[in-house]
Protein backbone atom coordinates (compact mmCIF):
# COMPACT_ATOMS: atom_id res chain seq x y z
CA UNK A 1 0.00 0.00 0.00
CA UNK A 2 1.44 3.34 -1.05
CA UNK A 3 0.64 6.47 0.94
CA UNK A 4 1.81 9.66 -0.81
CA UNK A 5 4.83 11.15 0.93
CA UNK A 6 4.10 14.35 2.83
CA UNK A 7 7.32 15.83 1.48
CA UNK A 8 6.17 15.49 -2.12
CA UNK A 9 4.60 18.71 -3.43
CA UNK A 10 0.89 18.27 -4.20
CA UNK A 11 -0.49 19.77 -7.39
CA UNK A 12 -3.55 21.38 -5.81
CA UNK A 13 -4.63 23.16 -8.99
CA UNK A 14 -5.18 19.94 -10.96
CA UNK A 15 -8.79 18.63 -10.68
CA UNK A 16 -8.79 15.19 -9.16
CA UNK A 17 -12.46 14.60 -9.89
CA UNK A 18 -15.08 16.57 -11.84
CA UNK A 19 -18.84 16.43 -12.22
CA UNK A 20 -20.09 17.89 -15.49
CA UNK A 21 -23.81 18.61 -15.93
CA UNK A 22 -24.84 15.85 -13.49
CA UNK A 23 -28.54 15.21 -12.89
CA UNK A 24 -30.02 12.64 -10.52
CA UNK A 25 -33.70 11.93 -9.87
CA UNK A 26 -35.45 9.56 -7.45
CA UNK A 27 -38.96 9.03 -8.74
CA UNK A 28 -40.51 12.49 -8.99
CA UNK A 29 -37.85 14.11 -6.77
CA UNK A 30 -34.86 15.83 -8.40
CA UNK A 31 -31.85 15.40 -6.12
CA UNK A 32 -29.22 17.00 -8.38
CA UNK A 33 -29.93 19.47 -11.19
CA UNK A 34 -27.06 20.03 -13.62
CA UNK A 35 -24.16 19.96 -11.16
CA UNK A 36 -20.79 21.27 -12.37
CA UNK A 37 -18.05 20.80 -9.81
CA UNK A 38 -14.27 20.37 -9.88
CA UNK A 39 -12.34 19.10 -6.85
CA UNK A 40 -8.62 19.85 -6.73
CA UNK A 41 -6.11 17.18 -5.78
CA UNK A 42 -4.74 17.04 -2.21
CA UNK A 43 -7.39 19.35 -0.77
CA UNK A 44 -10.35 19.09 1.60
CA UNK A 45 -13.38 20.14 -0.44
CA UNK A 46 -16.47 20.55 1.76
CA UNK A 47 -20.04 20.23 0.46
CA UNK A 48 -22.73 21.82 2.63
CA UNK A 49 -26.45 22.44 2.34
CA UNK A 50 -29.76 21.79 4.03
CA UNK A 51 -30.90 18.18 4.34
CA UNK A 52 -32.37 17.42 0.93
CA UNK A 53 -30.03 19.82 -0.87
CA UNK A 54 -28.34 16.90 -2.63
CA UNK A 55 -24.97 16.82 -0.90
CA UNK A 56 -25.05 13.12 0.10
CA UNK A 57 -26.32 12.18 -3.37
CA UNK A 58 -23.38 14.05 -4.91
CA UNK A 59 -20.93 12.16 -2.71
CA UNK A 60 -22.52 8.81 -3.50
CA UNK A 61 -22.29 9.48 -7.23
CA UNK A 62 -18.56 10.17 -6.88
CA UNK A 63 -18.03 6.86 -5.06
CA UNK A 64 -20.23 4.75 -7.36
CA UNK A 65 -23.17 4.16 -5.02
CA UNK A 66 -25.48 6.05 -7.42
CA UNK A 67 -25.28 6.50 -11.18
CA UNK A 68 -26.07 9.90 -12.69
CA UNK A 69 -29.14 10.08 -14.94
CA UNK A 70 -27.39 12.68 -17.08
CA UNK A 71 -23.92 14.21 -17.21
CA UNK A 72 -20.47 12.76 -16.70
CA UNK A 73 -18.00 12.00 -13.94
CA UNK A 74 -14.33 12.52 -14.76
CA UNK A 75 -11.32 11.22 -12.81
CA UNK A 76 -8.02 12.98 -13.56
CA UNK A 77 -9.64 14.42 -16.68
CA UNK A 78 -10.84 11.02 -17.97
CA UNK A 79 -14.63 10.41 -18.16
CA UNK A 80 -15.55 7.27 -16.20
CA UNK A 81 -18.68 5.26 -15.48
CA UNK A 82 -18.85 3.61 -12.06
CA UNK A 83 -21.25 0.72 -11.57
CA UNK A 84 -20.60 0.17 -7.85
CA UNK A 85 -18.54 1.30 -4.85
CA UNK A 86 -16.33 -1.76 -5.38
CA UNK A 87 -15.51 -0.57 -8.89
CA UNK A 88 -14.89 2.94 -7.55
CA UNK A 89 -12.47 1.54 -4.97
CA UNK A 90 -10.48 -0.09 -7.75
CA UNK A 91 -10.12 3.40 -9.23
CA UNK A 92 -8.90 4.77 -5.88
CA UNK A 93 -12.21 6.22 -4.61
CA UNK A 94 -13.59 5.25 -1.18
CA UNK A 95 -16.61 6.23 0.94
CA UNK A 96 -16.61 6.71 4.71
CA UNK A 97 -20.14 7.22 5.99
CA UNK A 98 -21.54 8.12 9.41
CA UNK A 99 -22.48 4.46 9.98
CA UNK A 100 -19.58 2.24 8.80
CA UNK A 101 -20.34 -0.95 6.88
CA UNK A 102 -18.04 -3.53 8.45
CA UNK A 103 -18.22 -7.20 9.46
CA UNK A 104 -18.83 -6.96 13.22
CA UNK A 105 -17.89 -10.57 14.02
CA UNK A 106 -14.42 -10.22 12.43
CA UNK A 107 -11.29 -8.54 13.74
CA UNK A 108 -9.98 -5.11 12.86
CA UNK A 109 -7.22 -6.77 10.82
CA UNK A 110 -9.68 -8.89 8.85
CA UNK A 111 -11.88 -5.89 8.08
CA UNK A 112 -8.97 -3.73 6.93
CA UNK A 113 -7.74 -6.37 4.48
CA UNK A 114 -11.13 -7.88 3.60
CA UNK A 115 -10.87 -9.18 0.03
CA UNK A 116 -7.15 -8.37 -0.11
CA UNK A 117 -5.60 -11.33 1.70
CA UNK A 118 -4.14 -12.64 -1.55
CA UNK A 119 -0.45 -12.22 -2.33
CA UNK A 120 1.69 -12.96 -5.36
CA UNK A 121 0.83 -15.94 -7.57
CA UNK A 122 -2.50 -16.44 -5.77
CA UNK A 123 -1.01 -17.40 -2.39
CA UNK A 124 -2.70 -16.17 0.76
CA UNK A 125 -0.47 -13.77 2.70
CA UNK A 126 0.51 -14.96 6.17
CA UNK A 127 -0.54 -13.23 9.37
CA UNK A 128 2.92 -11.82 10.05
CA UNK A 129 2.97 -10.04 6.69
CA UNK A 130 -0.52 -8.62 7.21
CA UNK A 131 0.31 -7.44 10.74
CA UNK A 132 3.45 -5.69 9.48
CA UNK A 133 1.47 -3.88 6.77
CA UNK A 134 -1.29 -3.00 9.28
CA UNK A 135 1.21 -1.49 11.73
CA UNK A 136 2.87 0.57 9.01
CA UNK A 137 -0.48 1.73 7.68
CA UNK A 138 -1.86 2.65 11.13
CA UNK A 139 1.31 4.54 12.06
CA UNK A 140 1.34 6.64 8.91
CA UNK A 141 -2.39 7.38 9.19
CA UNK A 142 -2.09 8.29 12.88
CA UNK A 143 -4.55 5.61 14.02
CA UNK A 144 -4.10 3.57 17.21
CA UNK A 145 -6.12 0.34 17.10
CA UNK A 146 -5.47 -3.24 18.14
CA UNK A 147 -5.64 -5.47 15.02
CA UNK A 148 -7.05 -8.38 17.05
CA UNK A 149 -10.07 -6.51 18.47
CA UNK A 150 -13.46 -7.56 17.12
CA UNK A 151 -15.21 -4.73 15.28
CA UNK A 152 -18.42 -5.24 17.27
CA UNK A 153 -16.49 -4.19 20.40
CA UNK A 154 -15.45 -0.83 18.90
CA UNK A 155 -17.11 2.56 19.20
CA UNK A 156 -18.54 4.19 16.08
CA UNK A 157 -15.49 6.50 16.01
CA UNK A 158 -13.09 3.55 15.98
CA UNK A 159 -15.20 1.75 13.36
CA UNK A 160 -14.78 4.81 11.13
CA UNK A 161 -11.02 4.57 11.65
CA UNK A 162 -11.16 0.93 10.53
CA UNK A 163 -13.07 2.00 7.40
CA UNK A 164 -10.42 4.64 6.75
CA UNK A 165 -7.59 2.11 7.12
CA UNK A 166 -9.43 -0.23 4.76
CA UNK A 167 -9.65 2.55 2.18
CA UNK A 168 -5.97 3.35 2.52
CA UNK A 169 -5.04 -0.34 2.32
CA UNK A 170 -6.81 -0.39 -1.06
CA UNK A 171 -4.67 2.58 -2.20
CA UNK A 172 -7.59 5.03 -2.21
CA UNK A 173 -6.45 8.56 -2.97
CA UNK A 174 -9.90 10.18 -3.14
CA UNK A 175 -12.02 9.75 -0.02
CA UNK A 176 -15.66 10.84 0.33
CA UNK A 177 -16.72 11.43 3.95
CA UNK A 178 -20.48 11.69 4.41
CA UNK A 179 -21.43 13.31 7.74
CA UNK A 180 -18.59 11.45 9.50
CA UNK A 181 -18.91 13.27 12.85
CA UNK A 182 -22.70 13.33 13.22
CA UNK A 183 -22.71 10.39 15.67
CA UNK A 184 -19.46 11.27 17.46
CA UNK A 185 -18.75 13.11 20.68
CA UNK A 186 -16.89 16.42 20.44
CA UNK A 187 -13.56 14.83 21.40
CA UNK A 188 -14.03 12.00 18.90
CA UNK A 189 -14.93 14.55 16.21
CA UNK A 190 -11.75 16.52 16.94
CA UNK A 191 -9.69 13.35 16.55
CA UNK A 192 -11.34 12.58 13.22
CA UNK A 193 -10.65 16.10 11.94
CA UNK A 194 -6.98 15.59 12.81
CA UNK A 195 -7.02 12.44 10.68
CA UNK A 196 -8.58 14.38 7.80
CA UNK A 197 -5.85 17.00 7.95
CA UNK A 198 -3.27 14.23 7.95
CA UNK A 199 -4.87 12.73 4.84
CA UNK A 200 -4.66 16.03 3.01
CA UNK A 201 -1.07 16.58 4.10
CA UNK A 202 -0.10 13.17 2.73
CA UNK A 203 -1.53 13.96 -0.70
CA UNK A 204 -5.06 12.56 -0.44
CA UNK A 205 -8.16 14.36 -1.68
CA UNK A 206 -11.15 14.50 0.68
CA UNK A 207 -14.72 15.42 -0.25
CA UNK A 208 -16.21 16.31 3.12
CA UNK A 209 -20.02 16.31 3.30
CA UNK A 210 -21.27 17.88 6.51
CA UNK A 211 -23.98 19.98 8.14
CA UNK A 212 -21.60 21.36 10.79
CA UNK A 213 -20.56 24.79 9.55
CA UNK A 214 -17.89 25.57 12.20
CA UNK A 215 -16.37 22.15 11.54
CA UNK A 216 -16.33 22.77 7.79
CA UNK A 217 -14.70 26.17 8.12
CA UNK A 218 -12.04 24.76 10.44
CA UNK A 219 -10.93 22.05 8.03
CA UNK A 220 -11.87 22.83 4.42
CA UNK A 221 -9.77 24.46 1.71
CA UNK A 222 -12.82 24.97 -0.51
CA UNK A 223 -16.55 24.99 0.22
CA UNK A 224 -19.41 24.27 -2.19
CA UNK A 225 -22.94 25.22 -1.12
CA UNK A 226 -25.86 23.27 -2.57
CA UNK A 227 -29.51 24.33 -2.46
CA UNK A 228 -32.36 22.35 -4.03
CA UNK A 229 -29.88 20.21 -5.95
CA UNK A 230 -28.00 23.13 -7.51
CA UNK A 231 -24.60 24.69 -6.85
CA UNK A 232 -25.05 28.11 -5.22
CA UNK A 233 -21.37 28.88 -4.96
CA UNK A 234 -17.92 27.31 -4.73
CA UNK A 235 -15.14 29.38 -3.18
CA UNK A 236 -12.22 29.25 -0.72
CA UNK A 237 -13.32 28.47 2.83
CA UNK A 238 -11.58 31.59 4.12
CA UNK A 239 -14.04 33.70 2.10
CA UNK A 240 -17.01 32.34 4.09
CA UNK A 241 -18.41 32.63 7.60
CA UNK A 242 -21.12 30.56 9.30
CA UNK A 243 -23.56 33.42 8.62
CA UNK A 244 -22.73 33.64 4.90
CA UNK A 245 -22.96 29.85 4.52
CA UNK A 246 -26.35 29.73 6.25
CA UNK A 247 -27.67 32.52 4.03
CA UNK A 248 -26.47 30.67 0.92
CA UNK A 249 -27.91 27.35 2.13
CA UNK A 250 -31.31 28.75 3.02
CA UNK A 251 -31.63 31.47 0.39
CA UNK A 252 -32.33 33.93 3.19
CA UNK A 253 -30.87 35.20 6.42
CA UNK A 254 -31.58 32.92 9.36
CA UNK A 255 -33.46 34.77 12.07
CA UNK A 256 -31.65 34.77 15.37
CA UNK A 257 -34.80 34.80 17.51
CA UNK A 258 -34.52 32.01 20.06
CA UNK A 259 -37.35 29.49 20.40
CA UNK A 260 -39.60 29.76 23.45
CA UNK A 261 -38.27 27.67 26.33
CA UNK A 262 -40.64 25.06 27.68
CA UNK A 263 -41.58 26.35 31.13
CA UNK A 264 -44.50 24.75 32.95
CA UNK A 265 -47.37 26.95 34.20
CA UNK A 266 -47.42 27.35 37.97
CA UNK A 267 -50.40 25.04 38.44
CA UNK A 268 -49.21 22.33 36.04
CA UNK A 269 -49.22 18.80 37.39
CA UNK A 270 -46.42 16.28 36.98
CA UNK A 271 -46.87 14.00 33.98
CA UNK A 272 -43.73 11.91 34.62
CA UNK A 273 -42.15 11.32 38.02
CA UNK A 274 -39.08 9.24 38.82
CA UNK A 275 -38.46 8.40 42.45
CA UNK A 276 -35.07 6.91 43.35
CA UNK A 277 -34.86 5.03 40.05
CA UNK A 278 -31.77 2.78 39.94
CA UNK A 279 -30.30 0.25 37.53
CA UNK A 280 -27.11 -1.46 38.58
CA UNK A 281 -23.94 -0.31 36.74
CA UNK A 282 -25.94 2.29 34.77
CA UNK A 283 -27.48 4.95 37.05
CA UNK A 284 -28.58 5.33 40.65
CA UNK A 285 -31.15 7.17 42.76
CA UNK A 286 -32.55 9.32 39.96
CA UNK A 287 -35.42 11.51 41.17
CA UNK A 288 -37.01 13.76 38.57
CA UNK A 289 -40.35 15.25 37.51
CA UNK A 290 -41.59 16.59 34.15
CA UNK A 291 -44.74 18.71 34.23
CA UNK A 292 -47.33 19.49 31.60
CA UNK A 293 -46.09 22.25 29.27
CA UNK A 294 -42.49 21.82 30.38
CA UNK A 295 -39.31 20.88 28.50
CA UNK A 296 -36.82 19.27 30.85
CA UNK A 297 -33.40 18.77 29.32
CA UNK A 298 -31.02 16.00 30.37
CA UNK A 299 -27.43 16.96 29.61
CA UNK A 300 -24.22 15.02 30.16
CA UNK A 301 -21.27 13.43 28.44
CA UNK A 302 -21.21 10.05 26.69
CA UNK A 303 -21.43 7.36 29.39
CA UNK A 304 -23.24 9.58 31.89
CA UNK A 305 -26.24 7.23 32.01
CA UNK A 306 -28.74 9.35 30.05
CA UNK A 307 -29.61 6.75 27.39
CA UNK A 308 -29.77 3.95 29.97
CA UNK A 309 -32.21 6.03 32.01
CA UNK A 310 -34.48 6.54 29.00
CA UNK A 311 -34.41 2.81 28.16
CA UNK A 312 -35.51 2.03 31.69
CA UNK A 313 -38.35 4.56 31.67
CA UNK A 314 -39.61 3.00 28.41
CA UNK A 315 -39.36 -0.58 29.70
CA UNK A 316 -36.56 -1.70 27.35
CA UNK A 317 -34.46 -2.32 30.49
CA UNK A 318 -35.70 -2.99 33.99
CA UNK A 319 -34.94 -1.03 37.14
CA UNK A 320 -33.40 -2.65 40.19
CA UNK A 321 -34.99 -0.08 42.52
CA UNK A 322 -37.19 2.99 42.50
CA UNK A 323 -40.49 3.89 40.88
CA UNK A 324 -41.90 5.50 37.74
CA UNK A 325 -45.19 7.41 37.88
CA UNK A 326 -47.26 8.56 34.90
CA UNK A 327 -49.97 11.10 35.75
CA UNK A 328 -49.64 10.10 39.40
CA UNK A 329 -50.09 6.39 38.75
CA UNK A 330 -47.22 3.99 39.42
CA UNK A 331 -46.23 2.13 36.24
CA UNK A 332 -43.70 -0.53 35.38
CA UNK A 333 -43.53 -1.09 31.63
CA UNK A 334 -42.36 -4.44 30.31
CA UNK A 335 -41.59 -3.05 26.85
CA UNK A 336 -41.48 0.22 24.89
CA UNK A 337 -44.73 -0.87 23.22
CA UNK A 338 -46.49 -0.76 26.60
CA UNK A 339 -45.05 2.68 27.27
CA UNK A 340 -46.22 3.89 23.86
CA UNK A 341 -49.75 2.62 24.49
CA UNK A 342 -49.76 4.42 27.84
CA UNK A 343 -49.09 7.74 26.10
CA UNK A 344 -45.27 8.02 26.05
CA UNK A 345 -44.00 8.82 22.55
CA UNK A 346 -40.31 8.41 21.77
CA UNK A 347 -37.87 9.77 19.18
CA UNK A 348 -34.87 7.39 19.30
CA UNK A 349 -31.23 8.45 19.27
CA UNK A 350 -30.53 6.69 15.95
CA UNK A 351 -33.27 7.15 13.36
CA UNK A 352 -31.70 4.69 10.89
CA UNK A 353 -31.21 1.73 13.25
CA UNK A 354 -34.03 2.28 15.77
CA UNK A 355 -36.58 4.55 14.13
CA UNK A 356 -37.26 4.79 10.43
CA UNK A 357 -38.23 1.95 8.08
CA UNK A 358 -36.49 3.07 4.92
CA UNK A 359 -38.34 0.73 2.54
CA UNK A 360 -41.77 1.64 3.89
CA UNK A 361 -43.81 4.66 2.91
CA UNK A 362 -43.95 7.81 5.00
CA UNK A 363 -47.55 7.04 5.91
CA UNK A 364 -46.68 3.53 7.08
CA UNK A 365 -43.79 4.85 9.15
CA UNK A 366 -46.12 7.28 10.92
CA UNK A 367 -49.02 4.89 11.57
CA UNK A 368 -47.04 1.74 12.41
CA UNK A 369 -47.24 2.09 16.24
CA UNK A 370 -50.92 3.02 16.02
CA UNK A 371 -52.22 -0.13 14.29
CA UNK A 372 -54.82 -0.65 16.98
CA UNK A 373 -56.35 2.72 16.03
CA UNK A 374 -55.88 2.78 12.23
CA UNK A 375 -56.24 0.60 9.16
CA UNK A 376 -53.23 2.16 7.42
CA UNK A 377 -51.26 -1.06 6.90
CA UNK A 378 -52.80 -3.94 5.03
CA UNK A 379 -56.20 -2.44 4.24
CA UNK A 380 -54.94 1.03 3.35
CA UNK A 381 -55.83 4.30 5.07
CA UNK A 382 -59.37 5.54 5.37
CA UNK A 383 -60.21 8.98 4.00
CA UNK A 384 -60.03 10.46 7.49
CA UNK A 385 -56.68 8.81 8.23
CA UNK A 386 -55.21 10.06 4.97
CA UNK A 387 -56.44 13.59 5.70
CA UNK A 388 -54.85 13.38 9.16
CA UNK A 389 -51.56 12.19 7.64
CA UNK A 390 -51.49 14.99 5.10
CA UNK A 391 -52.38 17.55 7.77
CA UNK A 392 -49.60 16.50 10.14
CA UNK A 393 -47.05 16.32 7.31
CA UNK A 394 -48.05 19.84 6.35
CA UNK A 395 -47.84 21.11 9.95
CA UNK A 396 -44.32 19.70 10.34
CA UNK A 397 -43.29 20.80 6.83
CA UNK A 398 -42.18 17.31 5.77
CA UNK A 399 -41.01 17.88 2.22
CA UNK A 400 -42.10 14.92 0.12
CA UNK A 401 -44.41 14.08 -2.77
CA UNK A 402 -46.96 12.67 -0.30
CA UNK A 403 -47.61 9.96 2.34
CA UNK A 404 -46.92 7.19 -0.20
CA UNK A 405 -43.33 8.28 -0.88
CA UNK A 406 -40.69 5.87 0.44
CA UNK A 407 -38.88 7.02 3.57
CA UNK A 408 -35.51 6.35 1.92
CA UNK A 409 -36.20 9.17 -0.57
CA UNK A 410 -36.30 11.71 2.28
CA UNK A 411 -33.41 13.80 3.55
CA UNK A 412 -32.21 13.22 7.12
CA UNK A 413 -34.11 16.24 8.40
CA UNK A 414 -37.37 15.09 6.80
CA UNK A 415 -36.86 11.57 8.15
CA UNK A 416 -36.50 13.10 11.61
CA UNK A 417 -39.70 15.11 11.11
CA UNK A 418 -41.43 11.88 10.04
CA UNK A 419 -40.48 10.31 13.37
CA UNK A 420 -41.90 13.37 15.11
CA UNK A 421 -45.09 13.01 13.07
CA UNK A 422 -45.31 9.39 14.25
CA UNK A 423 -45.17 10.61 17.85
CA UNK A 424 -47.89 13.20 17.28
CA UNK A 425 -50.29 11.13 15.15
CA UNK A 426 -52.14 10.40 18.38
CA UNK A 427 -51.66 13.06 21.05
CA UNK A 428 -49.22 11.68 23.66
CA UNK A 429 -48.98 12.62 27.33
CA UNK A 430 -45.18 12.75 27.25
CA UNK A 431 -42.64 13.07 24.43
CA UNK A 432 -39.13 11.74 25.03
CA UNK A 433 -36.77 13.14 22.40
CA UNK A 434 -33.30 11.55 22.39
CA UNK A 435 -30.86 13.63 20.25
CA UNK A 436 -33.77 14.97 18.10
CA UNK A 437 -31.57 17.07 15.78
CA UNK A 438 -28.61 14.71 15.34
CA UNK A 439 -27.48 14.63 11.70
CA UNK A 440 -29.77 17.42 10.45
CA UNK A 441 -28.83 20.78 8.98
CA UNK A 442 -29.29 24.22 10.47
CA UNK A 443 -32.65 24.85 8.78
CA UNK A 444 -34.20 21.54 9.90
CA UNK A 445 -32.71 22.02 13.36
CA UNK A 446 -34.42 25.40 13.71
CA UNK A 447 -37.72 23.91 12.51
CA UNK A 448 -37.53 21.06 15.06
CA UNK A 449 -36.75 23.56 17.83
CA UNK A 450 -39.83 25.56 16.92
CA UNK A 451 -42.01 22.43 16.80
CA UNK A 452 -40.88 21.24 20.25
CA UNK A 453 -41.40 24.71 21.71
CA UNK A 454 -44.89 24.93 20.23
CA UNK A 455 -45.83 21.49 21.55
CA UNK A 456 -44.76 22.47 25.05
CA UNK A 457 -46.73 25.73 24.78
CA UNK A 458 -49.78 23.61 23.92
CA UNK A 459 -49.34 21.62 27.16
CA UNK A 460 -47.23 18.61 26.14
CA UNK A 461 -44.60 17.42 28.61
CA UNK A 462 -41.22 16.98 26.87
CA UNK A 463 -38.11 15.18 28.15
CA UNK A 464 -35.18 16.23 25.96
CA UNK A 465 -31.94 14.24 25.92
CA UNK A 466 -29.09 15.91 24.08
CA UNK A 467 -25.30 16.02 24.03
CA UNK A 468 -25.34 19.54 22.54
CA UNK A 469 -25.15 22.19 25.23
CA UNK A 470 -26.46 24.92 22.93
CA UNK A 471 -29.56 22.84 22.23
CA UNK A 472 -30.47 22.21 25.85
CA UNK A 473 -29.88 25.89 26.69
CA UNK A 474 -32.12 26.99 23.80
CA UNK A 475 -35.09 24.76 24.63
CA UNK A 476 -35.23 23.61 28.24
CA UNK A 477 -37.01 25.39 31.06
CA UNK A 478 -35.06 23.17 33.45
CA UNK A 479 -31.76 21.42 32.83
CA UNK A 480 -30.70 18.27 34.66
CA UNK A 481 -27.04 17.31 34.31
CA UNK A 482 -25.96 13.68 34.73
CA UNK A 483 -22.51 12.33 35.41
CA UNK A 484 -21.48 8.74 36.17
CA UNK A 485 -25.11 7.68 36.44
CA UNK A 486 -26.14 10.37 38.93
CA UNK A 487 -27.87 13.74 38.72
CA UNK A 488 -25.17 16.23 39.73
CA UNK A 489 -26.93 19.50 38.90
CA UNK A 490 -30.34 20.99 38.24
CA UNK A 491 -30.28 24.40 36.53
CA UNK A 492 -32.80 27.05 35.54
CA UNK A 493 -32.93 27.12 31.74
CA UNK A 494 -33.28 30.92 31.69
CA UNK A 495 -30.17 31.62 33.73
CA UNK A 496 -27.92 28.62 33.06
CA UNK A 497 -24.73 29.10 31.07
CA UNK A 498 -22.77 26.76 28.84
CA UNK A 499 -19.90 26.86 31.31
CA UNK A 500 -22.15 25.77 34.19
CA UNK A 501 -23.50 22.81 32.22
CA UNK A 502 -20.04 21.69 31.08
CA UNK A 503 -18.44 22.07 34.50
CA UNK A 504 -21.16 19.95 36.07
CA UNK A 505 -20.90 17.31 33.31
CA UNK A 506 -17.12 17.15 33.75
CA UNK A 507 -17.37 16.84 37.53
CA UNK A 508 -15.59 20.12 38.20
CA UNK A 509 -18.32 21.28 40.52
CA UNK A 510 -21.80 20.34 41.72
CA UNK A 511 -24.44 23.00 41.08
CA UNK A 512 -27.49 23.01 43.34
Amino acid sequence: MMVPDADQPANRSSPHVELRGVWKRFGGVTALAGIDLAVSRATVHAVVGENGAGKSTLGRIVCGAHRPDEGTLALDGEPIRLASPRQALRRGIALISQEPTLVPQRSVLDNVFLGRHGGRFGFVRNAKELLHEFSSLAERAGVALSPATLVRELSIADQQRVTLLRALAADATLIVMDEPTSTLSSSEADQLLTLVRNLRDTGHTVIYVSHSLPEVLSIADTVTVLRDGRVIHTRPAQADTPTSLMAAMLGRELLDAAPRRGVAPGDAGAVLELNGLTRRDAFSDVTLAVRSGEIVGIAGLVGSGRSELIRTILGADHADAGDVYLDGRRVRFRSPRQAWRAGIAYIPESRTTEGIFLNRSIGENITLPHLGHTRSLGLGPTRGERARLENILSQLDVRATGPNAKARTLSGGNQQKTLLARCLYRTPRLLIADEPTRGVDVGARRAIYEILSRLAAEGLAVLLVTSETEEVLALAGRIVVMRAGCIVAELNGHTATEEQVLRAALGLETVA
